[in-house]
């Protein structure tokens, strides 16, 4: 499928999204079977910390973290993860700490940082606030990680950034929420498909907790 044709289709699935494509108790069922990709948006950070760009990776005093409120959910959706038996694979995040510690706290295990994931806004107040879409380069980036199969009998998780998933699956995904995942169904050669939007409190109520 040619570039244009992919970004139809993810600009047309994110549309989809203010109405999952299936239902969401049903949806995280499913993924017991393994064979999703999962993207999440870090969780809660402390708005009075700031980015520093050119980023500074190993200065954390130099980037925005999660808040405890951010710790606490992302702890609460691993654990209800882990309650549900969802069998978790690779484990991506951005190269920003708030999104490697999100993967940790929602995973159990180490991550795997790489650039494709790491905020395409540049640390722009103004790409945070109002994402456009309209780094094509990094959208193509995260959707080559999404198209990409899992491990059988396992889902892939990727922590990002809302600018990210903005640029990959269209404006319209700017309004991601802090810890949501968008979930695509994997195949052999085809794109990932759309399946639907799981909120961190979803995970819980799933659980019974």
């Amino acid at each position: 499928m040619n570039l244009l044709c992919r970004l139809a289709v993810a600009v047309l699935f994110a549309g989809l999204s203010g109405s999952a494509a299936g239902d969401t108790p049903e949806l995280i069922s499913s993924l017991k079977q393994g064979g999703y990709v999962l993207v999440f948006r870090h969780t809660a950070t402390d708005d009075s910390q700031k980015d520093v760009y050119p980023f500074r990776f190993d200065d954390m005093s130099a980037q925005r973290q999660l808040s405890e409120k951010g710790r606490d959910m992302a702890r609460q959706i691993g654990t209800a993860i882990k309650e549900l038996a969802i069998p978790i694979g690779d484990v991506y995040t951005s190269r920003l700490n708030r999104a490697i510690e999100t993967g940790k706290l929602i995973s159990g295990r180490e991550v795997k940082p790489v650039d494709a994931l790491t905020d395409s806004s540049n640390a722009s107040a103004a790409g945070m606030a109002n994402p456009t879409g309209a780094n094509a380069k990094a959208g193509q980036a995260v959707r080559q990680l999404v198209d990409a199969p899992p491990k059988a009998g396992t889902n892939v998780f990727l922590v990002t950034h809302k600018t990210n998933i903005a640029d990959a699956f269209g404006k319209d995904a700017g309004d991601v929420q802090e810890g949501e995942a968008f979930v695509y169904k994997t195949s052999g050669s085809d794109p990932a498909v759309f399946a639907g939007r799981i909120k961190p409190a979803d995970w819980s109520a799933k659980a019974g907790r």
